[in-house]
């Protein structure tokens, strides 16, 4: 689909279609089948627990059914300690349907040492049983109900919210919201590789990205994303038929600047299919020309240096900061990976993919860790 013979307008979607019913039944068996029974993925997570658990768990009445992690820096005691942490947010992902909160205990106890900031994972009810806007206002729930209680140590000036995948997408979703923007204040909103646009065609979005069959063996050499089997169930199971798919609370892209924090990270994935619309936003945002669909994003040829970020490459990485600093736009595309890559079973990547995955992951929390202090907390 060229950009220079069918222009992208002409082309979103603007309502969420009504399926025919052997459709719905195919993707409500599939989506119900993969909550009974499990992900791989989930089942990994059960028999090897991660190393970092969190300090404590918690439940606020508000939503009782939905438990929140608790992560303190290994330098800080709550028992004897008084100051407020600087305080990042995490939202898990799992397509709106799957996952669970303590699948980032590794990545979240990590970053909490690394970067000494408080870290609280929060919990949503899953889909297709509680479809759109439901997890947006279980997350507006929860980050009111920890903001309020006195037995966390929150710097209430200094407070991120971040999210991965569909985690992400709802991070930039419960930003908006007027309870969050006027009172939490957020300064910060981190989308890791997020869904941004559920407006653009899903046929499209696996053309955006290259292919590099040469990182073979391993998931980032296969010649399909593997996100294009997963994403339609997904969106069939959080997007109500009729529901309008440019709503800024469900596509981000749509969003107008002012309705979300002052400084955004985005981060994603060059082996995803949704790193395109996350390359489009972050242009967007920054001032930049908005790249068209036909311009793949990263490049075509695998990356020189293995385990390492490529910083000196616009299409890879750029800032933009205005108004004297109060306001930022960063972006940071991790090359020669796989969507969801930090949080992937071992056995997805093999050796040489797990061992790139891990020296990447751990730059560029470094990096968001540096952001949050020099640019945005400063």
């Amino acid at each position: 689909m060229e950009n220079s013979v069918v222009r992208q307008s002409d082309v979103r979607r603007d309502k969420q279609p009504l399926l025919p019913i052997l459709s719905r039944l195919s993707l409500g068996f599939s989506i119900y089948a993969f909550q009974l029974l499990g992900t791989p993925i989930l089942w990994w997570r059960w028999l090897y627990p991660p190393k970092t658990p969190p300090a404590t768990v918690k439940k606020y009445k508000c939503r009782p059914s939905l438990p929140i992690r608790i992560f303190f820096p290994k330098s800080y005691d709550p028992k004897t300690s008084q100051a407020p942490l600087p305080t990042l947010y995490t939202v898990h992902g799992g397509g709106f349907c799957l996952g669970q909160t303590s699948d980032d205990d590794e990545w979240n106890g990590r970053f909490a040492n690394m970067n000494n900031v408080l870290v609280i994972g929060l919990n949503y009810r899953k889909a297709p049983a509680y479809p759109f806007p439901t997890a947006v206002y279980d997350l507006e729930a929860l980050v009111l109900a920890t903001f309020e209680d006195e037995t966390l140590p929150i710097d209430k000036e200094r407070i991120a919210i971040g999210g991965f995948s569909a985690g992400g997408s709802l991070t930039l979703g419960v930003c908006q919201l007027p309870s969050i923007r006027e009172k939490v204040k957020p300064s910060a909103a981190i989308p890791i590789y997020a869904v941004v646009d559920k407006s653009m065609p899903e046929g499209v979005k696996p053309t955006t990205r290259h292919y590099k069959p040469g990182l073979a063996p391993g998931i980032r050499g296969n010649p399909t994303d593997f996100l294009e089997r997963f994403s339609p169930m997904f969106m069939w199971s959080y997007i109500n038929p009729g529901q309008n798919l440019k709503d800024p609370l469900l596509s981000s892209y749509f969003a107008p600047r002012d309705t979300l924090p002052p400084h955004i990270f985005f981060v994603a994935t060059e082996l995803d299919q949704l790193a395109h619309e996350t390359w489009c936003m972050a242009s967007k945002f920054a001032g930049r020309p908005e790249p068209p669909w036909s311009t793949k994003v990263g490049q075509e040829q695998i990356a020189d240096k293995k385990g390492e970020l490529i910083l000196d490459d616009e299409r890879f990485a750029f800032e933009h900061i205005d108004e004297g600093g109060k306001s930022s736009v960063r972006w940071l595309l991790i090359p020669d990976q796989v969507h969801g890559f930090d949080h992937l079973p071992p056995s997805w990547h093999g050796e040489e993919s797990l061992k790139d995955a891990k020296s990447k992951e751990v730059a560029y929390q470094k990096i968001l860790g540096e952001w949050l202090r020099n640019v945005v907390w400063k």
